[in-house]
């Protein structure tokens, strides 16, 4: 890399704060970066290879929010391509995390890539370009002669990056990390600045649209089963009124019924005088006492 080289990093309008936060940490851990004012969404993203231009910066990371529930990441060579677009997931920001580590703000730093990058060619293409993009140039004006920190990228098998940011501790490489932390899900790899043919399209992929939509047909299943439960419940309730069942409760205590046993006779005429007395009254106890 040339030790003139800059990074232009910026977003679109509608971003959330999250992702202006971790924009912001970009900025700080990166010192050749630089910022720009946001991009209306009417404009058309090759607008920003002019932009770019303008501004003397040959890479550029660009998070570009939708319904401002999605947010994109733009990873790109401005001068002659490729670029990887990325759905970002799991942003934690330096201020929210409040981890252990720190490191000097211009330090350059070492960027550690997983093996998984080296298997397919589209994974080399990603890793060259973050290497170009995040790697400061040695003997740039704004960074510091230190080597403080790393840069972590690990890929997993679906295609989703894990990016850290370690503080290198002293010389066992003890690590703490600093922040911020992001999951980037690979979408496609296009052959030039945010356009071009593509070379790559993660098969993994499942737009977040699609995925509410899915959660939606889910929860309208959900309803509608539901509903046909409480029909079908009230249905077998009444076929169970219509059916007459045997009382057999009334069977065994049957008040009406004729009593034969001599016994049972007695016990009933022994009730029925003691119920016959005439009760006194409390008033007439009260005056005799």
């Amino acid at each position: 890399m040339a030790e003139r080289e800059k990074v232009l990093v910026f977003c679109s309008r509608g971003s959330d704060y999250r992702t202006r936060h971790v924009m912001n940490d970009l900025k700080t851990i990166m010192p050749h970066s630089r910022g720009e004012s946001k991009m209306s969404k009417k404009t058309s993203i090759t607008m920003i290879n002019e932009i770019a231009s303008m501004a003397k910066c040959t890479k550029c990371i660009y998070f570009e929010s939708r319904k401002k529930k999605d947010v994109y990441m733009w990873l790109t060579n401005v001068e002659d391509g490729p670029s990887v677009k990325f759905l970002v997931h799991n942003i934690h920001t330096m201020e929210e995390l409040r981890l252990t580590g720190n490191c000097l703000k211009a330090s350059r730093p070492v960027l550690s890539f997983g093996s998984e990058f080296d298997v397919q060619p589209s994974s080399r293409v990603i890793k060259e370009l973050l290497k170009q993009t995040f790697a400061t140039p040695n003997h740039h004006p704004r960074s510091q002669p230190f080597i403080d920190h790393i840069f972590s990228f690990s890929m997993t098998p679906d295609g989703k990056i894990w990016f850290r940011n370690f503080q290198v501790v002293d010389e066992k490489m003890e690590l703490q990390e600093i922040g911020p932390r992001m999951v980037l899900e690979i979408a496609t790899v296009f052959a030039g600045s945010f356009e071009g043919a593509v070379l790559y399209e993660n098969p993994n992929y499942v737009n977040p649209n699609a995925v509410r939509r899915q959660m939606k047909l889910a929860q309208r299943n959900k309803y509608v089963n539901r509903k046909m439960t409480e029909e079908g419940r009230k249905e077998k309730d009444e076929k169970l009124q219509q059916i007459k069942l045997p009382d057999l409760v009334g069977e065994e205590f049957d008040t009406n019924r004729k009593v034969t046993d001599e016994k049972a006779l007695e016990i009933m005429k022994a009730i029925d005088t003691k119920l016959a007395r005439p009760k006194k009254s409390k008033t007439k106890k009260a005056r005799l006492g």
